[in-house]
């Protein structure tokens, strides 16, 4: 059996429309953490990205990735009063296109941490298929 996890909007300062995790699977606070997202079709992106071809827009995963990664910093007790903002991305790289009724497993690795900056880097999988991957620079401010 595996272990539960607490819901993404418990931990995470995101909201829909723009929650881009369904479910946690995995979590080694502060270090890791792998979550799932299911395009169910009715997203407010596909119907302009692209008419008659919908395609979840490259950057939306790298923010899907850093959501991920931010409910393994922000499920440090120390850290849960932050806010993670985006300081970067680098090596983005998108290798299949993703579209509704795709599953997307999304996996972050966290990196070198300070008081107020971090790194990490992840992917995202699709039927076993790496789909995303970029690495991340995040700085943290009070909520």
């Amino acid at each position: 059996m595996s272990e539960r996890f607490a819901r993404p909007e418990t931990v995470l300062p995101h909201r829909p429309p723009f929650l881009f995790v369904d479910t946690i699977e995995a979590l080694e606070v502060g270090v890791s953490a792998t979550g799932r997202w299911r395009l169910r079709g009715d997203e407010w992106f596909f119907p302009g990205h692209f008419p008659g071809r919908p395609t979840l827009p490259g950057v939306l995963m790298c923010e899907a990735i850093a959501q991920v990664g931010a409910y393994a910093l922000l499920s440090d007790p120390a850290r849960a009063t932050k806010l993670p903002l985006f300081g970067g991305l680098d090596s983005a790289r998108f290798r299949r296109q993703v579209i509704p009724g795709d599953e997307l497993v999304i996996a972050v690795q966290l990196g070198r941490m300070s008081a107020r900056a971090g790194k990490g880097s992840g992917t995202v999988n699709v039927n076993g298929e790496l789909a995303c991957e970029c690495e991340l620079m995040f700085v943290l401010v009070d909520r």
